[in-house]
């Protein structure tokens, strides 16, 4: 059973700063890319960040140059460093991971979401 657990979702003012971590537990053989996504009221889910095994990344346009994505291998966790924060970046942010458990094959993985908004 693999899991991914979301944890420093709050509530920030425009400007401020969160750092949002993903920690993925289980029986896990192996690791693939891992990202952020988030959904806000009414939108699509749509991709902020990527960061492949390597460590090459992407962005999504929106975020480019405010947010910083990196991973802990021997943690098997991802983290998504957010700087001036907006308005518009209110929504839940979700984890999501490659992982091939013990003896399985490669499967996407969803964390169950933690929120963030942004407010004076």
């Amino acid at each position: 059973q693999v899991q991914l657990v979301e944890s420093g979702g709050g509530l920030v003012q425009p400007g401020g700063s969160l750092r949002l971590s993903c920690a993925a537990s289980g029986s896990i053989f192996s690791i693939n890319a891992m990202g952020w996504y988030r959904q806000a009221p009414g939108n699509q889910r749509e991709l902020v960040a990527r960061i492949n095994r390597v460590g090459s990344t992407n962005y999504g346009t929106s975020v480019k140059g405010r947010f910083t994505i990196s991973r802990d291998d021997a943690k098997n966790t991802v983290y998504l460093q957010m700087n001036s924060l907006k308005p518009e970046d209110t929504a839940v942010y979700y984890c999501n991971a490659e992982i091939r458990a013990t003896g399985s094959f490669w499967d996407d993985y969803w964390g169950q979401g933690t929120q963030v908004t942004v407010s004076s």
